[in-house]
């Protein structure tokens, strides 16, 4: 059922890359990058990253500058603070607006030296060099990052039920509440799926498809297909959603087989369901002591020493002795060891981004500090707060602040002003009713807001600077529930927040109920536990909002929750897998929904800049180290530096390897990360203010010993290991784009 591995979909998809497409995309990502400048041409190598604080990242990188009629390059170091522009779903960053802070180049000819130093602060702020994300988070070291731990992350277990059969949960929160939908019936309201109620029968109707109900007379008793509806109810079927046209290509391409009529249970608190379509079967993984159920859609283990079973579930773990309960949480760090040995291109692979120490976990820890950003627009920002009645504020818990308890949308009263988010933009009015205008700063009070409070997750969303025209702004994953906790990440804060009822219904934001699973190439996914059977049953197109929009960043209803479920990408191999990801990260992104566009402009409008191009000719083997030394690794793995008589020396490499382990690595991950402090300012830092400047210092040595100094070997060596890992990212990953394709089911 689940015959293509990672590793052969990276090689079977490789050799049916069309070679045009790829090479164009592997030519805008490679390094080093040229430019040409009025006395010459300049080559930069690839970023080393150093600190990166909210969307400003400070590096160095090894340069040469080739002045016309010049006897050669000459090579130097230039430290630069640049803002991060970022596409998540295309997983790149351009280093805008660049400020050159340092050079050093080989000493000797001051007057020279001097030249060459104006001339990179004159022309690297009109560049704009785009790098993708895994090449330039490769080298923040994960091991100086300090992140603060998340200590108010709930890992208290849900309802956990498991059945042995289809099944598939319908999620309530809290007790049904009906509104009157029509002549005799009512909708339930509190769900996400289309879910109502016969006053006249006193029938409950649960949507599965467009021609397809279950029916009940008891909401949580025994739910079954009805054979018809009453036409009022058919009626009120919910309309079928636009199909992306890439995504209908590759519904076409993929083999499906229907399976049974699932089961249905109706929950009213938090819960999550394992649903197998039989008694459990297990499958070994090779070189472990690990079964995993092959019959389910949840990620389910057996570790055969000590016969507990473990569960993944919203990036925690939780075993049992028992299928039946009860469960307890386990943390990463106690998992057996025989998890970290799960090989990544095992189809369980991808649950390797909650086990710690792992590439994969590393990976996803950066890429949770990364913020998506855009430029919006100060003329074109406007917003209207629906509120259920007069504004209601209640006090947030541990701050002097309230909060508005009857709006969808989240509204902070501090001090004498009024502050909301809408789509990952803050906006201030004097009065909870506006006018609103777009925010250029927001009080520092707002990033102590807790976890405990059903709007800590705009504490995720910061302001980066504004001119006249534009307000730069951005979000961290945390804006859309991912947070770190410990060394790995989570989906949520594991609280359960009571929607608002009223005349109206607002949901809160939800941890629990809709099958959050992790790729690492897409990120979080939303489903339901079951994937293969006759129906859909369309998430989020039912009682909340009418128009489909669940949760606190407004997803949308997942279309295939259930028919094809989350492994649609997950378990498909690399290509699918990223496939599936870069479509959800597109329509993910807050900045690319219809009420931003509108609001927003592209970044690189507000600069006049040029664009260097990839160097053909020249090996991305050029380092500098933190004194401002510049070293090329050769191709007998030494380490050569550069002089002013040239390139001298070797120095064998003691790590010699690229390619980075499943195994827990020293080694740091190769993409981005979200978690700032539990005391964040206003524009918090991703790294803590106690962290050393690895910066170096005004006077280095201008010939410090390279073939003997085992720590500057070490360094250089783990500089190269990092870019190699972040190459072979990014490669993959365009690999996967540039082939496109779905998983096809055998």
């Amino acid at each position: 059922m689940r015959q293509l591995t990672a590793a052969a979909a990276l090689i079977l998809f490789g050799l049916m890359s069309p070679f045009a497409v790829f090479g164009q995309d592997e030519e805008d990502n490679a390094w080093p990058k040229e430019i040409t400048v009025p006395k010459g041409k300049v080559v930069i190598y690839q970023p080393q990253s150093e600190t990166l604080d909210g969307n400003t990242l400070d590096a160095r990188a090894a340069v040469s500058v080739e002045e016309t009629g010049s006897d050669g390059p000459v090579f130097g170091v230039v430290w630069f603070s640049t803002r991060l522009e970022t596409d998540r779903a295309e997983r790149t960053a351009t280093l805008a607006d660049i400020t050159v802070t340092r050079t050093r180049f080989p000493a000797g000819d001051k007057e020279k030296e001097e030249k060459l130093k104006t001339l990179l602060e004159t022309e690297m702020p009109k560049w704009d060099l785009v790098i993708s994300m895994d090449r330039l988070l490769a080298s923040l070291d994960l091991r100086e990052q300090q992140i603060a731990l998340a200590s108010q992350i709930s890992t208290d277990p849900p309802v956990i039920v498991f059945r042995a059969e289809p099944t598939v949960l319908i999620t309530l929160d809290g007790d049904a509440r009906l509104i009157p939908e029509g002549d005799d019936l009512m909708r339930v309201v509190n769900t996400p799926f289309t879910l109502l109620l016969d006053s006249k029968s006193k029938n409950y109707y649960l949507n599965a498809d467009a021609k397809s109900w279950y029916t009940a007379t008891d909401i949580s008793g025994e739910w079954s297909v009805a054979n018809s509806v009453p036409q009022h109810v058919a009626a009120l079927a919910p309309e079928p959603e636009e199909i992306d046209p890439e995504e209908l290509a590759a519904e076409q391409d993929e083999d499906f087989e229907s399976g049974p009529q699932p089961k249905i249970i109706v929950a009213t608190e938090p819960t999550e369901l394992i649903s197998s379509t039989s008694a459990p079967e297990y499958t070994p993984i090779a070189e472990t002591e690990l079964l995993f159920m092959s019959n389910t859609e949840s990620d389910v283990f057996l570790h055969l020493s000590n016969q507990q079973h473990y569960v993944l579930l919203a990036g925690r773990w939780y075993t049992t002795n028992s299928l039946d309960g009860p469960w307890r949480y386990v943390a990463g760090e106690d998992l057996p060891e025989d998890f970290a040995k799960i090989p990544e291109d095992n189809e369980m692979g991808t649950v390797l981004f909650a086990v710690p120490g792992t590439a994969l976990a590393e990976e996803a820890v950066l890429d949770a500090q990364i913020p998506q950003t855009a430029a919006i627009e100060r003329s074109k920002a406007s917003l209207d707060v629906e509120y259920d009645g007069d504004p209601e504020f209640e006090a947030i818990d541990e701050t002097s602040m309230t909060y508005a308890v009857n709006s969808p949308t989240p509204v902070v009263h501090s001090e004498t002003k009024y502050y909301a988010v809408d789509d990952a933009v803050w906006f201030v009015a004097s009065s909870p009713t506006g006018p609103w205008v777009i925010a250029t700063e927001v009080p520092d009070a707002i990033y102590t807001i807790p976890a405990t409070s059903p709007i800590y997750h705009i504490t995720y969303v910061h302001i980066y600077d504004a001119t006249p025209e534009v307000v730069y702004v951005g979000y961290l994953p945390g804006y859309t529930g991912t947070y770190v906790y410990n060394t790995t990440i989570v989906y949520g804060t594991g609280y359960y927040y009571p929607g608002w009822y009223g005349t109206r219904y607002y949901p809160r934001y939800s941890t629990w109920g809709f099958h959050v699973r992790y790729n690492p190439w897409g990120g979080w996914s939303f489903g339901l536990s079951y994937s293969t059977g006759p129906f859909t049953f369309y998430v989020g197109r039912g009682g909340w909002y009418r128009g489909g929009w669940w949760g606190p960043s407004r997803y949308r209803g997942y279309r295939h929750g259930y028919r094809r479920g989350y492994r649609h990408g997950a378990r498909a191999g690399y290509r699918a897998g990223y496939r599936a990801g870069q479509s959800n990260a597109n329509k993910r992104n807050m900045y690319n929904n219809q009420r931003n566009q509108s609001r927003s402009t592209p970044q690189s409008q507000a600069r006049n800049t040029a664009q260097p191009t990839a160097s053909n000719t020249r090996q991305n083997n050029v380092f500098a180290d933190q004194s401002g030394n510049v070293h090329r690794r050769n191709d007998q793995g030494g380490w050569e530096q550069r002089s002013q008589s040239g390139w001298e020396g070797s120095q064998p490499s003691s790590q010699p390897s690229s390619r980075p382990s499943s195994q827990p690595s020293s080694q740091p991950s190769s993409r981005p990360s979200t978690q700032p402090s539990t005391q964040p300012s206003s524009r918090p830092s991703t790294q803590p203010s106690s962290q050393p400047s690895s910066r170096p210092s005004s006077q280095p040595s201008s010939q410090p010993s390279y073939g003997n100094n085992a720590s500057r070997n070490q360094q250089l060596n783990n500089s190269y290991n990092q870019r190699q890992q972040g190459s072979q990212r990014t490669n993959g990953c365009m690999r996967s784009r540039s082939s496109g394709g779905a998983r096809r089911r055998r």
